[in-house]
């Protein structure tokens, strides 16, 4: 057998193991690179490590580091609040209430999960007191979440922009966005239409106050765990939270206005919000490292209110890190041993390169749906680069188009965000709740990887 097959077939065990058993993808994947590595390239740790991301290392501590202490200090709670109250609570805009804010939250560098297990609880309440269909909602918020999950700063942008620079590809940091973001539109606007939008619209406004009782401390139906379960997970799929979070609450000792209506702006809260604006302009208008900036921004923050500091730190995403790190560390490895080109070689000797296209879409699609999908797109970008250099397929059209099928599959319950809405639904209606999860994944994943291979990679962009 050669080294090229073994070092597939190890890939493949990787990502049977992190489905079925539920462990870290990215442990299995340095065992995995320091086994092959050892044994069948001949390399010794400084070779292993070759291919470890620093720069993507930087990236997610530094990020999710800022959103945690905006989290800790109840910035995002009142973010949350805010976005409410704005729409005066009118009915049939609050689900496009939370397609934005999880859009927003993941564009300016939260963890997808992250965002998710902010909003779906307040999301799923709203959705109960004012029977708005829960499936409507809830793949809103996980549709918005991957809206805004490319945009240069956010981590899925800066883990895909930094593997297309890394493999000398083509690449084009707007195109990936906002493919994205039309994709995950399209969908929410005819699930809008679909599950029952047009009768929101004939619905009057609840009333601000309203509004803020349903997100500021009252729990959904069958409610009662942390609102932080799973938070910056993005790990392994398939895993469940068990208890619907509780919605987005105020938390002990924040201040609130004493109204009901959530928590208001505080000192810290508002230099929360001015960091997280001076890593839009510092990264975009200044084109400083995201990681980086990140990173000074929230030992600022950490300087003049520890207290936050110290929670925050624990809400790091670490196990994204040592996910996203240990796939692209065993990705170097494959590098190494030529696994690449020959696997490259192998999926452009099927003839027909539109075939192959949308055969690695199909792919990404479904093992996403069970397994990481910024795993999946670290393995598979990779994977297409001898395919991609033989120039009869546009570069920029097939990442992009890899990005969208292996990200809005993200809405089955075995994935990380569609757990976490499955468990901010109310406990009588989680099982039915489930089986409609379970048909408009299969949906999404037939439909979806076809409509972005024909949209994005036949015409050529790239």
């Amino acid at each position: 057998m050669s080294p090229e097959l073994i070092s597939v077939l190890v890939l493949v065990v990787v990502f049977v193991i992190a489905t079925t058993r539920s462990v870290n993808m990215g442990a299995l994947a340095f065992a995995a690179a320091f086994g092959v590595g050892t044994l069948v390239a001949d390399l010794d740790a400084d070779g292993i490590f070759a291919g470890f991301p620093g720069d993507l290392f930087v990236v997610l501590v530094g990020v999710t580091y800022l959103f945690a202490i905006a989290r800790a200090n109840g910035t995002t709670d009142w973010l949350v609040h805010a976005a409410v109250r704005l729409v005066r609570g009118r009915v049939a805009l609050i689900p496009w209430v939370m397609f934005a804010l999880t859009g927003a939250l993941t564009a300016i560098g939260a963890v997808s999960p992250a965002a998710v297990a902010i909003v779906a609880p307040i999301a799923l309440s709203f959705a109960t007191r004012y029977a708005i269909s829960p499936l409507l909602m809830g793949t809103m918020v996980v549709h918005g979440a991957q809206a805004g999950g490319f945009s240069p700063i956010s981590i899925y942008g800066s883990i895909v922009n930094g593997i297309v620079e890394r493999e000398g590809l083509p690449g084009s940091e707007v195109t990936l966005f906002l493919a994205s973001l039309v994709a995950n539109l399209v969908i929410a606007g005819a699930l809008f239409v679909l599950f029952g939008g047009r009768k929101l619209w004939a619905r009057g406004s609840v009333t601000p106050e309203d509004a803020g009782e349903a997100g500021s401390g009252t729990k959904a139906p069958g409610a009662g765990a942390d609102p932080g379960v799973g938070k910056g997970s993005g790990t392994s799929k398939g895993t469940s939270t068990g208890a619907a979070p509780t919605a987005v609450a105020v938390r002990p000792g924040q201040d609130t206005d004493g109204t009901g209506a959530g928590p208001h702006l505080t000192p810290a809260r508002i230099a929360t919000l001015l960091a997280l604006v001076a890593l839009v302009v510092a990264v975009l208008g200044f084109d400083l490292d995201a990681g980086l900036t990140a990173v000074s921004l929230a030992v600022v923050l950490s300087t003049a209110w520890p207290d936050d500091s110290r929670r925050a730190v624990g809400e790091i995403a670490w196990s994204t890190v040592l996910l996203i790190c240990g796939v692209l560390t065993y990705v170097g490895v494959l590098e190494e041993i030529g696994t690449i080109t020959w696997a490259g070689e192998g999926v452009g000797g099927i003839g027909v390169p539109l075939l192959a296209a949308v055969l690695l879409c199909y792919i990404g699609a479904i093992v996403s749906a069970f397994a990481s999908s910024v795993g999946i797109m670290g393995a598979l970008i990779p994977l297409a680069v001898p395919f991609l250099a033989q120039g009869e397929i546009g570069a920029v059209g097939m990442v992009a188009a890899l990005a969208v099928s292996a990200t809005v599959v993200d809405v089955s319950p075995f994935s990380t965000n569609g757990a976490l809405v499955l468990a901010a639904a109310p406990e009588a209606e989680r099982e039915r709740f489930f089986r409609q999860l379970m048909v408009y994944g299969g949906i999404v994943v037939a439909a979806v990887p076809a409509l972005a291979w024909l949209v994005l990679v036949v015409p050529g962009f790239g």
